[in-house]
């Protein structure tokens, strides 16, 4: 039996596994015989120095450590792990010959805090620029998306080696319009080291020029109504102040037409407020001006149920008139084919001096029917 135990211990090889560890966490490295007459296991680093011989330690590195050391098992600890450290590692046992197996140390690496740089606020409608997010140190290369808002939308990416680690940068190129102010752009960094993604977002501002419209408080405005005008622009700087005119020139009357900010309010409405009201704003990249064209109707000529109304009548008027027409027409129409008809069947009793010579035309009519046609034609 002891002969048996000789022949497996020799054959036998040291027993190792692969280790993958995260930059700047803990290794440990194991290597195990099943059987060992009394003779030592070393491990060894990637440049071939011994790290560990049996429970003697080796190499001056604070950072490795003995965990467990016996005739069947040699494991070490090798902590705050760097790129570095990457690389194949060797458990040898000390028979005769030597015999070695080899592991390899994986060190993933995380990657840095992603930065968005390439934008100065703020930019104006039709500038053309250019977004790059940049993220260091990853192991493998890390992976960037971006997304405007919550859509995401491709960028253009680029890995550069920098030591064992990578560098990634991905680029997005646009021309800004209004429609871009106050749109956040995300770069969101993914990797196998990080249980969610790293990420950091820039928010556009854009300038545009001024662009302004008028809304209005009623639909058709009557003689002692109150009447409000707002004149709603856009435009970043917000456009200011507000101007208002009348027909070209100042308001008229300032005691019944009262502005507050971007709003003209005229308190009783008369027919003297007819004209073009005008709203004009402004910032640094421009004017913009607006125009509404007021006509106060008299309340006494709309009548009682308004001038909707009143167009509805006017509709049905003509409806009834134009189907009175056709009626008649079609009247006169029947009513002088079905006289032609009694006309031409009684012809024969209209000349006849008596009765019977009366049957006898009609009946003479009759024979010659075929002519009668000639009147229906």
């Amino acid at each position: 039996a002891l002969g048996d135990s000789n022949l497996l211990f020799q054959g036998q090889f040291p027993i190792t596994q692969n280790v993958t560890v995260v930059e700047g966490g803990t290794a440990n490295m194991t290597c195990r015989v099943d059987y060992n007459d009394n003779t030592s296991l070393q491990w060894s680093n990637p440049a071939q120095q011994t790290l560990f011989f049996g429970d003697k330690k080796a190499l001056r590195d604070h950072r490795i450590e003995l965990v467990r050391a016996s005739w069947q098992e040699l494991t070490i600890r090798i902590g705050d792990v760097s790129l570095s450290d990457e690389g194949l590692y060797t458990c040898s046992l000390f028979t005769m010959p030597v015999k070695t197996t080899k592991a390899f140390l994986t060190v993933l690496g995380v990657p840095g805090r992603p930065e968005i740089t390439g934008f100065t606020k703020p930019a104006k409608e039709g500038d053309i620029i250019t977004l790059t997010c940049t993220t260091s140190g990853s192991k493998p290369a890390a992976n960037i998306r971006w997304f405007r808002n919550d859509k995401e939308v491709q960028g253009n990416k680029e890995v550069n080696a920098t030591g064992k680690s990578f560098t990634v940068r991905s680029s997005l190129q646009f021309q800004v319009d209004k429609r871009d102010d106050g749109v956040a752009y995300t770069c969101s960094v993914e990797h196998v080291t990080l249980s969610s993604p790293y990420m950091t977002t820039e928010v556009l501002e854009v300038h545009y020029p001024p662009y302004l419209e008028i809304t209005h408080s009623l639909i058709i405005p009557q003689e002692g109504q109150y009447f409000k005008l707002e004149c709603v622009s856009i435009g970043n700087p917000i456009p200011e102040p507000v101007l208002w005119s009348k027909d070209g020139g100042e308001l008229p009357d300032i005691e019944r037409m009262i502005v507050e900010g971007r709003e003209l309010t005229i308190t009783t409405l008369n027919k003297t407020d007819n004209g073009t009201y005008r709203c004009e704003a402004s910032n640094h990249l421009g004017t913009s001006s607006a125009e509404y064209i007021l006509f106060v109707y008299d309340p006494n000529a709309l009548g009682q149920h308004g001038p909707d109304h009143a167009l509805i009548g006017g509709v049905v008027a003509v409806v009834v008139f134009i189907t009175l027409c056709l009626i008649i027409v079609l009247g006169r129409y029947l009513a002088r084919h079905k006289g032609t008809y009694l006309t031409h069947e009684a012809k024969g009793a209209e000349d006849a001096p008596d009765a019977d010579t009366a049957i006898i035309n009609a009946e003479g009519n009759h024979v010659h029917a075929e002519e009668k046609k000639e009147y229906f034609i």
